[in-house]
C-alpha cells in the first residue's frame, strides 16, 4: 500500500514488507532456490508493472517492485526472509487521475 500521494508534491514513494519462508522439503541437504514476480496484472512488458485506477478502468499508474533476495540457498526448516520494495514515481503520479489504484502480483519462489 502506497498510501497517499500528494501531486502537489511528487516526490518518489518506496514501500517496503518482509515475510518468511522456510523449506519444508524432506532431506537435509540445503535448497536452492529462485524469486520471481510476474509483474502483475496490467504490466506493459518485462519490469513494467502498473496499477489501474479502481474506477476509470482506462487509467493507470506505473510503478516498479524489487524482491531482495532473488535467489540463493537456504537450509531446511530455518525461516529466511523476502524483503519486497515497490516504488512510485513522482514524475508518473503528479498528473494520474485522482482515486484508488490497485494491482495483483504473484510472487513465486521455486527450487
Amino acid at each position: 500500500n502506497f498510501g497517499s500521494l500528494d501531486p502537489s508534491n511528487p516526490i518518489d514513494k518506496s514501500v517496503s514488507t518482509t515475510i518468511l519462508y522456510r523449506c519444508q522439503a524432506q532431506g537435509n541437504n540445503p535448497i536452492t532456490f529462485a524469486i520471481t514476480d510476474d509483474d502483475g496484472l496490467y504490466e506493459t512488458g518485462p519490469n513494467a508493472p502498473r496499477m489501474r485506477h479502481t474506477t476509470q478502468l482506462t487509467e493507470y499508474l506505473p510503478y516498479s517492485i524489487t524482491l531482495d533476495p532473488t535467489s540463493g540457498t537456504v537450509p531446511k526448516t530455518i525461516e529466511f526472509p523476502l524483503t519486497i520494495t515497490g516504488t512510485v514515481r513522482g514524475v508518473d503520479y503528479q498528473n494520474a487521475t485522482m482515486g484508488n489504484y490497485s494491482d495483483t502480483v504473484v510472487v513465486s519462489i521455486e527450487p
